[in-house]
């Protein structure tokens, strides 16, 4: 087996493991989004959920609220427009100054995954860190087991079918945890 290079750095490759960290919890999470019926990635939905308000926000505030670099945002922005999730308006006075806001196709992406997704991902989260304790790289380390035992999709799927909290009875999932069809077609998102 190679040796992981990037754990054997310790604390002077920190940044590039926490980002193979994040990067391996949005794949598994976007594999449960997925296999919930939406099709749109996990590195989308805090953009979707930081518009989920009255007014919606501009190109720089909604870098600001998710902690993303303006021109990441904006190529977000023209994603999330072209399947019809968002729309962007110009301001009036400043033309430059273009308000973000949800479709209502948006909106009912956002309260699908408000019902189905977020919570049993949060749980699922939530389940893989407990109990850790002790030194930082030694936390990343069990995290990176724990995953190699059991993916994040996975545990968010055995909470979900399990009924733990987060469940809404409206939204019915198949033994695949599909929501049901005319859910996913509701919220005008391809399968």
């Amino acid at each position: 087996m190679v040796e992981d290079v990037v754990e054997g750095l310790g604390h002077l490759a920190l940044g590039s493991r926490l980002k193979r960290l994040g990067e391996r919890m949005q794949a598994e999470t976007t594999r449960f989004i997925e296999a919930s019926g939406l099709s749109l990635p996990a590195s989308q939905f805090p953009l979707l959920a930081a518009l989920d308000r009255p007014g919606g926000l501009t190109i720089g505030e909604l870098a600001e609220a998710v902690g993303v670099s303006q021109p990441g945002v904006t190529r977000s922005v023209t994603r999330l427009a072209e399947l019809g999730l968002i729309t962007v308006q110009h301001g009036s006075s400043d033309r430059r100054r273009r308000s973000v806001l949800l479709t209502p196709g948006g909106e009912r992406v956002v309260e699908l995954a408000r019902r189905s997704v977020w919570p049993h991902v949060d749980r699922a989260v939530a389940e893989l860190c407990a109990d850790l304790g002790g030194p930082l790289l030694g936390q990343l380390g069990e995290i990176e087991a724990r995953l190699d035992l059991v993916p994040l999709d996975r545990r968010a799927a055995e909470g979900r079918d399990a009924g733990e909290e987060g469940t809404d009875a409206a939204v019915r999932t198949d033994a695949a945890g599909r929501t049901d069809a005319a859910v996913r077609d509701a919220a005008g998102v391809a399968r």
